[in-house]
């Protein structure tokens, strides 16, 4: 290849952990309207929200952008391609099923368009009516083998319960046999949420907390080892998973043999998962790094939501503990290589 050739590759960057609010939605609740129930409103600071049963999602001024718009942002923060995912408040796991597969079936369908009329800047991650099992997977198959997204994104918990309850495991037995990418986004409240509700705690803490759950739940109860080829992306670096795994095997250690569901202890699983790299800082990234490895780490912002950092292209070039060869990898080479992007 020409140094030319080189130097765009190593300037390009595709970022997993993007986020849109479709415009179906918007279009429907303008004036008042409703869109399967779901409608928004103005804050007193005329900030939107969405409310979606007994739940409020206050939307950032970026969520309701076209795509045309959103490229334009893009291009000026050097991002090249988002793998783009709906905004969590479009689970709608405590609504009916049927209007939970109606939003997501909606949500897909324009992820869908815009990845089909603009390939080279989006890339799809869908939604899934995760109350019902049976209905996710019929959507998930649809998606993937139909629309040809590269998987979809989920919460940590799906009305309370956890991920590893056995009657989840059909959903993942076909996220792996569909090759699916799974990325775990926590919505609403979070573990923190019942203790503290101030100081933007619930967010800046409780959804590392939920990641940490998670991946503790999915070693533990035994589905890494029921499905060897789940592909499993973990946002926010998987919260304090790292920082805690030796804790987690000291812990498995204190368990009776026979009571073990996974047969090794936590820490031989970091490199199961995936994790992206909204860290904030680079002690932070560089920990992660040295942890899971740079091939498990991938290039993440939140765009367009109030905890995305700034500049994230811009912030990872300029990290000095971090190789050029670890910059490529996580602001594309590994992208390229697990989604075929």
């Amino acid at each position: 290849a020409s140094p030319i050739n080189d130097l765009e590759r190593i300037m390009r960057s595709i970022d997993v952990h993007a986020h849109v609010t479709p415009q179906c939605y918007w279009r429907a609740t303008q004036s008042g309207g409703e869109w399967h129930g779901m409608r928004r409103e103005q804050d007193a600071r005329g900030r939107e929200v969405m409310i979606s049963g007994n739940s409020r999602g206050q939307l950032p001024p970026r969520s309701s952008w076209t795509p045309e718009q959103r490229m334009d942002d893009m291009d000026s923060l050097g991002v090249d391609v988002q793998v783009i995912s709906p905004y969590a408040g479009f689970y709608n796991y405590d609504l009916p099923v049927a209007t939970a597969k109606a939003t997501s079936v909606d949500c897909n369908d324009e992820i869908h368009q815009m990845s089909t009329t603009w390939p080279d800047r989006f890339a799809s991650l869908g939604t899934l009516p995760m109350q019902d099992p049976a209905t996710a997977v019929a959507e998930l198959e649809r998606i993937m083998v139909q629309l040809q997204f590269k998987g979809a994104m989920i919460d940590d918990k799906i009305n309370g319960k956890m991920l590893d309850e056995p009657e989840f495991l059909p959903f993942w037995k076909a996220a792996e046999q569909l090759g699916a990418l799974i990325l775990f986004h926590q919505s609403g409240e979070t573990v923190v949420s019942s203790r503290i509700k101030r100081y933007h705690l619930p967010n800046s803490m409780g959804n590392l907390a939920d990641r940490t759950l998670t991946f503790a739940s999915l070693v533990f109860g035994g589905v890494m080892d029921a499905c060897p080829d789940l592909k499993i992306c973990f946002s926010h670096g998987g919260g304090y998973t790292c920082y805690g795994i030796g804790r987690m095997d000291h812990g498995w250690g204190r368990i009776p043999e026979a009571s073990r569901l996974n047969p090794n202890p936590p820490s031989s699983y970091l490199r199961r998962f995936y994790y992206d790299s909204i860290v904030y800082t680079e002690d932070a990234l560089r920990f992660l790094i040295d942890q899971v490895g740079v091939d498990r780490v991938i290039f993440g912002s939140d765009w367009p939501y109030d905890m995305a950092q700034d500049w994230p292209v811009s912030w990872i070039m300029s990290l000095e503990s971090i190789t050029q060869e670890e910059k490529e990898a996580i602001l594309f080479k590994n992208l390229e290589g697990l989604l075929g992007i």
